[in-house]
């Protein structure tokens, strides 16, 4: 039988806060992204404004009503939390855009970091084709030929092919020593070598496009025309005997070759530019590795004192409802940026701190870490540290790194101790740069020299991801007989 009953009952939940889901989303953000969204934020809010290098005088009604109205960025704990909120976080920057242009005068900054539209390079090649003065058969069978090519620049049909083509759509007989000769044009054409059935012709297209001159040119051209499987085996020995050039003529050809781009829409991928720009910057000061933010990622803001001396205590019109709202948005939003660079320099810190080894020596002491070992340290959630890491910075004297760059898996070591997979791969970047090139070591020696001489155990498997992930060709490719 069912009886109702009263029952008391304690738990705790944590509840998602409009500001909080405003701080986490916040922390996510790269630098570029930061600041689109100060720029959106500023543009929806009139609170908010970005701070002069000068303080702006507050007027004596805006220390009255506004009751701290110009804060700056620099303390948060000077910022009150007792307005109230009369609308939801959601219902204001759901709509916001993803992403905005940075403010400026006359825009010319935004449009000048932005990635070429015309990507593509059959679009590119049409493009010029309009400007010639090829007549209608010319030039039908130009576009035919840049509209039969590959992604990477080379042509994708036989020239007997495109002339059948070309002769069915015009109604009239096209031979191919006609479709050689517009190959031929489209060739010379920006970027230069679109057109080319193979690499050969591509490699022999950028020679006379540069001009080039001198010995090495002329021997480059000649093991093109005539030893061209040799070039791409880098066959030393067969090259000198069957050119009669020297080993140093050879060699010197060769080099001349090798810094040819090797597809003829090479850097034509049609993607944006993505600029990097470092949150933390870390110097040497005294005999210690130190952290500090980059004052240029984040702007200082703070709440514009004029209209927060509008605010009125006690009326409630709809105006000062309005005025209020955005008040406390303007407060909240100067608190998440402020929490944001605290969390992402005491993680850059913890970073250096366990990390002062790579600092001092370079990769190949990089230590063990993962994203448990900064949680630990700062008594946050591993999910935050994630947040944190993802597309942020830090400017050293080895160079620019991101975060997640010093978070890597461990090994362990004959001795019992333990090393990261970063130190692994500088150590088997090392080891291949200097091999004899005419006998590269393989995976199976490497592993062995790792274990032999740096007492460290890997299987032949790691050593060939490790060296697939730095884009290093198998022993067998890297070899060069002669």
């Amino acid at each position: 039988m069912l009886k109702t009953s009263l029952q008391l009952r304690l738990h705790q939940s944590l509840t998602l806060t409009p500001q909080l889901q405003q701080t986490i989303r916040l922390l996510q953000f790269s630098s570029l992204e930061l600041q689109q969204q100060v720029t959106e934020m500023i543009e929806q809010n009139p609170m908010l404004e970005v701070e002069e290098n000068a303080p702006a005088e507050v007027p004596a009604e805006a220390a009255e009503a506004g009751d701290g109205a110009a804060v700056e960025a620099g303390g948060a704990e000077d910022i009150p939390d007792e307005l109230p909120l009369d609308t939801s976080w959601d219902a204001i920057y759901d709509s916001l855009p993803a992403a905005a242009p940075p403010a400026s005068g006359d825009g010319s900054d935004y449009l000048e970091n932005q990635a070429a539209a015309g990507g593509d390079v059959r679009q590119q090649l049409l493009e010029q084709l309009q400007l010639t003065g090829l007549s209608p058969l010319d030039r039908a069978i130009a576009e035919a030929i840049v509209l039969n090519l590959r992604n990477d620049g080379y042509l994708d049909d036989s020239l007997a092919n495109i002339a059948q083509l070309v002769s069915d759509l015009s109604g009239q007989p096209v031979g191919e020593d006609e479709v050689r000769a517009m190959q031929h044009y489209v060739m010379q054409l920006e970027p230069v070598g679109c057109g080319a059935l193979d690499p050969r012709e591509h490699l022999l297209a950028q020679l006379r496009h540069r001009g080039a001159d001198g010995q090495a040119a002329a021997d480059a051209r000649l093991l093109l025309e005539r030893h061209f499987e040799l070039v791409g085996k880098q066959n030393l020995n067969q090259l000198t005997r069957r050119t009669g050039l020297s080993a140093a003529r050879v060699e010197a050809a060769l080099s001349l070759i090798r810094s040819l781009p090797p597809r003829p829409a090479s850097g034509l991928n049609g993607e944006r530019t993505n600029y990097v720009v470092p949150d933390v910057y870390v110097t040497r000061h005294e005999g210690r590795w130190v952290v500090s933010l980059n004052p240029e990622v984040s702007p200082r803001l703070r709440v514009h004192p004029f209209y927060a001396s509008l605010v009125r205590r006690g009326d409630q019109s709809d105006d000062n409802r309005y005025l209020r709202e955005q008040l406390q948005e303007a407060r909240w939003f100067i608190k998440s940026i402020l929490s944001r660079n605290e969390t992402i320099l005491r993680v850059a810190e913890v970073i250096v701190d366990k990390q002062q080894a790579f600092f001092d020596q370079g990769e190949q002491a990089m230590q063990p870490m993962v994203l448990r070992d900064v949680a630990e340290v700062l008594g946050m959630h591993e999910s935050t540290i994630s947040r944190v890491t993802t597309s942020k910075y830090m400017l050293t004297p080895r160079g620019l790194f991101e975060f997640k760059y010093f978070f890597s898996s461990q090994l362990h070591t004959a001795d019992g101790g333990n090393t990261s997979a970063t130190a692994i791969k500088a150590i088997i970047r090392q080891l291949i740069s200097d091999e004899d090139p005419q006998k590269p070591l393989s995976d199976s020696r490497i592993a062995s020299i790792l274990l032999d001489e740096k007492g460290i155990k890997v299987a032949r498997r790691t050593v060939a991801k490790y060296r697939e992930a730095m884009q290093i060709p198998p022993s067998n490719e890297r070899k060069r007989i002669g």
